[in-house]
């Protein structure tokens, strides 16, 4: 059990908390959100934030065009259909569908989804029955969903008719699931590359959401190592002109289904980029406190602006005559109060909002209901951020410790993980780990050859002899010395004929291009070391 005593300037009983979401629901109803309520965040911004949302599990939401193989992606995740799947080349899937675990198979419509208060949909029925009647949940048992939840979403189409026709806002309910979500994964078609419209428009309506943003370039195997980079580059160079940011988003090459390679020669590649991609998923578990946490943050910070724009609206708004115009004029300056704002309150230019965005939603609004700033109001949240969260830090990093590294298992997860298949097995320092004979006997003779030209003496050649000959590899100095002190296996500062042949064979490990083992793996320890104490 973790306590941390929560302060309000007055003496208070500790609050006792179990656990960081617990802290999280406690900071946000009593600090957060008075400020967001006074200032109209949740019409402007996002809905108030409910228990569900600080209990449920890590989501993982995918987007992408249609035909992309989202669908078929969670089905090869968790090696199982789920109610309502639909998968073919033209676009099927019509529906945002939440896979959840469940005791039973069975589908919950969105109408009934949004008033059970044990999952975090909620809010979602401010977006209509044109919505909900897209929305359903997938619940099944399935020990990949026993860890988190996946968001399947409509195929984007091209063209403004697709865009019209939904009846809903779809990048605005994409916004709000981005929120809320623990990973946004963006799915590429190896030979569907273009970014409509809509799927651009969709991007943009993640910004300020793009560390938990990863791409995969699907249908990889489809064509060969040369094309491949060329689709690679291209995709790089589109994502470039939307996601505006310096870094560059991480992208995962593969074929992310259970059918055999059409075109085999990239299969190393694929291997380790799934397995770098089920890392990260397996990964959300134990970082989903730390991502509450962040989120909650960013909140307060635009929760904070969002009182301050309101209140200075409030403050050059006339007491009695002129209004409207006032109103207008106010709204198409806008930009000059977010300039004013940033100098006199010593904000950064990224924690404001859209400004087209909030043009238009104030061009609604009645100006006279605005409030003036609140001092205690925004002390509160000043000091939720200065002291409370530093509080539930320690918290989140003790839940971290208490947790197993990888969290998520099941399903395609367990696939790799033991026997001969598991990546890397067999290669490398691995190479002849099931053969009986000494792997490095085979190339013994040639070393041998090397090794005897090295005038050894009693059987044994000298470090400085030994680095002589093993800096021709052009190694580091630094990799050498880890590789001398793999095959110097009776550490008595001399290599014999077998520890030499083991020390090149290590040489040829690393210029092959794979990593050196921390420890020498018994099977690569000379037969005659062997049995030693």
């Amino acid at each position: 059990m973790f306590s941390w005593a929560n302060r309000d300037g007055k003496k208070k009983d500790p609050e006792l908390f179990q656990t960081v979401s617990d802290g999280l629901r406690h900071l946000y109803r009593t600090k957060l959100f008075p400020l967001e309520e006074a200032y109209r965040f949740h019409e402007f911004h996002s809905p108030a934030l409910e228990d569900a949302d600080f209990d449920n599990k890590p989501m993982v939401l995918l987007v992408g065009q249609y035909s992309t193989g989202k669908t078929t992606f969670i089905r090869h995740l968790m090696e199982q259909d789920f109610p309502g799947m639909r998968i073919g080349p033209e676009p099927t899937t019509d529906c945002f569908i939440a896979v959840m675990h469940g005791e039973q198979d069975g589908l919950i419509p969105g109408n009934a989804l949004v008033v059970d208060p044990k999952k975090p949909f909620r809010k979602l029925n401010a977006f209509g029955n044109a919505f909900l009647n897209r929305f359903v949940c997938a619940q099944m048992p399935n020990p990949v969903l026993e860890s988190i939840s996946i968001i399947d979403t409509p195929g984007i189409l091209s063209g403004e008719k697709q865009r019209i026709s939904r009846g809903y806002d779809f990048a605005a309910v994409l916004e709000w699931f981005a929120e809320r979500v623990d990973r946004i994964i963006l799915l590429f078609d190896a030979h569907k590359l273009d970014i409509s419209d809509e799927f651009s428009e969709v991007i943009r309506a993640l910004k300020n959401h793009e560390d938990k943003m990863r791409v995969v370039l699907n249908k990889a195997d489809q064509i060969g190592t040369q094309q491949l980079m060329r689709v690679y580059g291209a995709l790089m160079w589109s994502l470039g002109k939307i996601i505006n940011t310096p870094e560059v988003v991480r992208v995962y090459i593969g074929s992310f289904w259970a059918q055999p390679l059409l075109i085999p020669d990239n299969r190393k590649l694929f291997e380790a980029e799934e397995q770098d991609l089920f890392r990260d998923i397996q990964s959300l578990p134990r970082n989903a406190a730390l991502r509450k946490l962040n989120d909650l943050i960013k909140r307060a910070r635009l929760a904070k602006v969002q009182a301050y724009i309101i209140s200075s609206l409030k403050r050059d708004m006339p007491s009695v005559f002129g209004k409207d115009n006032k109103k207008k004029e106010l709204i198409a300056n806008l930009g000059e109060i977010y300039l004013r704002i940033e100098k006199e309150h010593q904000i950064s230019p990224g924690d404001f909002p859209k400004l087209s965005k909030m043009q238009e939603i104030l061009a609604g609004q009645d100006f006279s209901k605005f409030q003036a700033i609140k001092p205690k109001l925004m002390d509160s949240v000043e000091d939720m951020l200065a002291n409370d969260i530093a509080k539930l830090m320690t918290m989140v990093r003790q839940e971290e410790a208490a947790m197993p590294s990888q969290s998520v298992q099941g399903g395609a997860f367990e696939g790799t993980m033991n026997g001969p298949f598991g990546h890397g097995y067999g290669e490398g320092a691995g190479e002849g780990i099931d053969e009986l004979e000494w792997v490095v006997g085979r190339d013994k003779p040639t070393y041998d050859e090397i090794f005897f030209t090295l005038s050894p003496v009693n059987g044994k050649v000298s470090g400085a002899m030994a680095k002589k000959e093993m800096m021709k590899s052009k190694l580091p100095n630094t990799v050498l010395g880890k590789i001398w002190k793999l095959a110097d296996v009776d550490k008595d500062g001399f290599l014999d004929d077998d520890e030499f042949a083991l020390a090149n064979h290590l040489i040829k490990v690393k210029l092959e291009g794979h990593e050196l083992p921390t420890d020498l793996p018994e099977h690569l320890v000379p037969p005659s070391k062997r049995g030693r104490e």
